[in-house]
């Protein structure tokens, strides 16, 4: 078994280097707790999982092996929390932003929130379909709240599998380890973005088991989901990548390198996933 990353095949010495206006908030049923996001909803909310693992010969990406473990894995681990889920296998460019278009123009209001989880190469800030690269950005940006409704003042989950850079990390020691008041929110509000990587930097995916982020994110909402709030479960995830992953490649220059997930978060509560 070998490790890969998701992106361009490069040289290893080589380094990587809307005005909001707001919209009305849509009713919203009854609920305790002010910090908390409501999930008294008939449904937990969808969530899309778009499987890439192979490309075609003009984009020089090399087959993704390990994916179907991921994906695997994120069927179960998401479905077992109560998301309604479907997996796309290789989705060219066109077909990614069809899909999501379509299902941002669905009626969410039954659902609690969505989640989205891409595996793919990427490359900076873009992730590729089978033929092309987009804008992860033109993406999320279908699920504003200027853009779906329907989903305004709920959480939207995105997860992203894929290089962003060239960069290597080769790690260092340590030495020790209630009802609702309608209001105006932000269009930007209530995004998670989690990503396998920082900036810059590749993301490690082992080719029998899948990549190191997507299998630390499934044994985390494994086992914490139904009782820790999303942001500390997250935090375990970056735990778990950070210190029990490291490279192994034939390319001794691509060996012993690490890796840690990057949080953004544009949540304006607490997602407890109910139990």
């Amino acid at each position: 078994m070998s490790d890969s990353v998701d992106a361009r095949q490069v040289n290893a010495k080589e380094g990587s280097n809307v005005t909001d206006a707001g919209i009305d908030q849509t009713d919203a049923k009854p609920h305790s707790d002010v910090f908390q996001y409501n999930m008294n909803y008939p449904s937990l909310g969808q969530c899309i999982v778009i499987n890439n693992k192979n490309f075609q010969r003009n984009t020089e990406l090399g087959v993704r092996n390990g994916t179907d473990e991921d994906a695997k894995n994120v069927f179960q681990a998401f479905s077992n929390l109560g998301f309604k889920t479907k997996i796309y296998n290789d989705q060219t460019v066109s077909q990614m932003r069809n899909l999501l278009t379509k299902v941002s123009k669905e009626d969410h209001s039954k659902s609690a929130m969505f989640a989205c989880v891409l595996l793919s190469h990427g490359e900076d800030d873009r992730i590729f379909g089978t033929d092309d690269c987009i804008e992860l950005k033109e993406l999320f940006a279908l699920f504003r709240g200027d853009r779906c409704r329907s989903l305004v003042g709920k959480p939207k989950l995105f997860f992203i599998q894929a290089c962003r850079g060239t960069g290597l990390d080769d790690g260092i020691e340590c030495d020790s380890v209630g009802g609702e008041e309608a209001q105006r929110i932000p269009i930007e509000a209530d995004f998670l973005y989690v990503y396998s990587t920082v900036p810059g930097y590749y993301s490690w995916r082992n080719n029998a088991n899948g990549s190191w982020f997507i299998s630390s994110l499934c044994e985390m909402l494994s086992k914490y989901g139904k009782q820790l709030e999303i942001m500390q479960i997250m935090t375990r995830v970056n735990h778990k990548v950070a210190l029990d992953f490291k490279s192994s490649c034939n390319d001794p220059r691509m060996t012993n390198k690490k890796q840690i997930p990057c949080i953004m978060s544009m949540l304006t509560k607490e997602v407890c996933f109910p139990k």
